[in-house]
C-alpha cells in the first residue's frame, strides 16, 4: 500500500524474531514505515502485527542471487527508497577449523557478509541522491575478537565490519552514515540454538551451557534485545557517528 504522507521508510532484514523484530517495532514506534524481510512469513506476520505503524511483509532468502535487488525494488515500488537500512539477518555455525566444511564456510560468508554487501550496494545510491541515509549492520563482538570453534562465523563478521568501515569513509561527506553494532551473547533464539549445540557436543545441561555464555560477559548475564535495539537507534539518530563498531557486550571487549 502507499506510504502515508510524511513517513520515512526503513528496511529491516532478519525481522522475524530476536533483534530484527525488536528494532522493527522500535522504528515503527519512532514513526517509520517499516519493510520487514526474513525467510519465514509466519514470523514476519507476527512482527508486523506488533508494529503500530504501516509495514510491508516481504519474505526472502537474501543469499539467493538477485534477492536483495528484488527486495529493494519492491520497497521502492510500493513505498519509496529506504532512508534507514538495518542489516540484521545472520546465522552462526560452530566447528573447529579442521572440521569446518566448505559448505559451512560458504554459508557464513553468503549470509553474514555477501548479503549485507549487496544490500549496501543497492540502497546507497538513493541515499546519496537524497543527501541523507542511515545504514546499520548488526555484526558481533566476533567482528573484533577471535574465539575458538567459530572461525567461519568470526571471519564473516570481521569482513562485514571492514565493509562498514570502508563504506563509511566513502560516504562521509554525503549525509549517509554506516555503522555496525557488535553484541555479545544476546537473549535470542540464536543463542538458544548455541546452548543446544553446547549441550549436544559437551554433555552439559542447558542450564550449565547458558551459564557459560552468561559468564562471557563481565556483567554475568546475556545482553537483552532491548539493549541492542537502543544501540541501533543511536546509530540511526546520530549523524555525527559513522564507521563505528559499537560494542554491546557487558564490558567484555573494551574500546
Amino acid at each position: 500500500m502507499p506510504t502515508p504522507p510524511g513517513l520515512p521508510v526503513a528496511l529491516v532484514t532478519g525481522a522475524g524474531r530476536g533483534i530484527g523484530a525488536g528494532v522493527a517495532l522500535a522504528l515503527s514506534r519512532e514513526g517509520y514505515a517499516v519493510a520487514l524481510t526474513a525467510r519465514s512469513r509466519e514470523q514476519l506476520d507476527e512482527t508486523a502485527a506488533a508494529c503500530p505503524g504501516p509495514t510491508l511483509v516481504l519474505p526472502a532468502d537474501l543469499t539467493s542471487p538477485g534477492a536483495v535487488d528484488e527486495l529493494v525494488d519492491h520497497v521502492e515500488e510500493q513505498w519509496a527508497a529506504p532512508e534507514v537500512v538495518v542489516a540484521n539477518a545472520g546465522a552462526g555455525v560452530s566447528a573447529s577449523v579442521e572440521r569446518t566444511t566448505d559448505e559451512q564456510w560458504q554459508q557464513m560468508l553468503d549470509l553474514n557478509l555477501t548479503a549485507p554487501f549487496r544490500l549496501l550496494r543497492r540502497t546507497i545510491p538513493a541515499m546519496k541522491a537524497a543527501g541523507h541515509g542511515r545504514i546499520v549492520v548488526v555484526a558481533s563482538v566476533a567482528a573484533k575478537l577471535g574465539e575458538p570453534y567459530i572461525s567461519a562465523y568470526t571471519a564473516s563478521k570481521h569482513g562485514v565490519l571492514g565493509l562498514v568501515r570502508s563504506a563509511a569513509m566513502e560516504l562521509a561527506r554525503t549525509g549517509v552514515t554506516v555503522n555496525a553494532v557488535c553484541p555479545g551473547y544476546v537473549d535470542t533464539p540464536m543463542t538458544e540454538a548455541t546452548v543446544r549445540g553446547i549441550v549436544a557436543k559437551t554433555g552439559r545441561t542447558p542450564e550449565e551451557a547458558r551459564a557459560a555464555l552468561e559468564a562471557k560477559q563481565p556483567i554475568n548475564r546475556l545482553i537483552t534485545v532491548e539493549e541492542v535495539v537502543e544501540a541501533i537507534l543511536t546509530c540511526v539518530r546520530n549523524g555525527g557517528m559513522t564507521g563505528q563498531g559499537l560494542n554491546v557486550d557487558g564490558g567484555g571487549l573494551q574500546s
